[in-house]
């Protein structure tokens, strides 16, 4: 793109779908804005937002390159915060919402050791496999697992090539036996995991390009991911975690991983969110580019 403020009124438009409103956010001219989002238009030859006489939205193209907008806008922020701060000592709060199994067993270490290396930064964690609203919570950072499905957030990815697998203790294989497919969870104590008002009982996986579903069943469940991880370690049943929740268990010999003759879940990436692009400041970055370390030395 020729003008990188063009890309910044998009961004603002989609989060505040209406161009009158972004113009004032901004001290710009609505024709301004307007001139801005056809240019946009023109240069990539798509159509990012569909208009009505009181609202606009985007489109399915629209919430794609808003996307991309965003990371690349985010990348030259950084970039130029950091030119302006590597000589800065790190100081602020860092308030972030990490999910339960995550944040219990890494996450509250990682922080930790940065906090040592940074001591002038303090922290508030909150731990909890529900979604935190960032807004009314007052939480500037959460690690999230999933595609991000609210565009109005900033989402920078921490680790993309992450899936849930299937794991259980070795005493509950040598006892039951191991599942070959999908279809022969039923015949095994699943444990399953509910975020938020539901449990997640229909455990979806995919092969080549094929879909298998199947509805599971157990005598434990819970809406806390680190309670379903200790009971597959004492041997309770069949969980299915993110790998990067056990992926130490199972290196340890406490878990082992079920592999289904190909089987595998769709991808789960892991997500730095925060509310505004305001919080990108040199602390965010230090934070995000320390997460990331640490989560490159985990095998996965």
């Amino acid at each position: 793109m020729k003008n990188l403020q063009d890309l910044r009124i998009f961004i603002e438009t989609a989060r505040m779908e209406s161009l009158s409103a972004c113009a004032r956010h901004m001290d710009l001219s609505p024709a301004v804005v307007s001139a801005a989002i056809k240019r946009l238009e023109s240069d990539i030859n798509t159509v990012l937002f569909i208009r009505s006489t009181r609202k606009i939205r985007l489109t399915d193209k629209g919430v794609q390159f808003l996307q991309h907008c965003k990371e690349a806008v985010g990348i030259l922020d950084n970039a130029y915060a950091e030119l302006q701060n590597n000589d800065a000592e790190l100081t602020g709060t860092i308030s972030m919402s990490a999910p339960s199994d995550l944040g219990r067993n890494c996450v509250l270490h990682w922080l930790d050791d940065f906090m040592q290396t940074h001591p002038n930064v303090d922290l508030q964690l909150h731990v909890s496999d529900g979604q935190v609203d960032l807004y009314g919570q007052q939480i500037d950072l959460a690690l999230r697992y999933g595609n991000p499905k609210d565009s109005s957030l900033i989402a920078l990815p921490i680790v993309l090539d992450n899936r849930p697998i299937l794991c259980a203790a070795p005493a509950y294989l040598e006892k039951f036996g191991e599942p070959r497919t999908p279809q022969d969870l039923t015949d095994h104590n699943c444990l399953c995991i509910g975020h938020n008002d539901k449990y997640f009982s229909q455990w979806a996986f995919e092969r080549a390009g094929k879909q298998a579903s199947v509805a599971v069943s157990g005598n434990r469940r819970s809406k806390d991911g680190d309670v379903a991880r200790r009971w597959a370690i004492l041997g309770h049943g069949i969980a299915l975690k993110s790998r990067l929740d056990v992926a130490s268990d199972i290196k340890e010999g406490q878990l082992i991983e079920i592999k289904l003759d190909g089987w595998q879940v769709a991808r789960y990436p892991l997500y730095l969110i925060c509310p505004e692009r305001r919080l990108i400041d040199p602390l965010f970055n230090a934070v995000k580019d320390y997460l990331i370390s640490c989560v490159q030395h985990i095998s996965l």
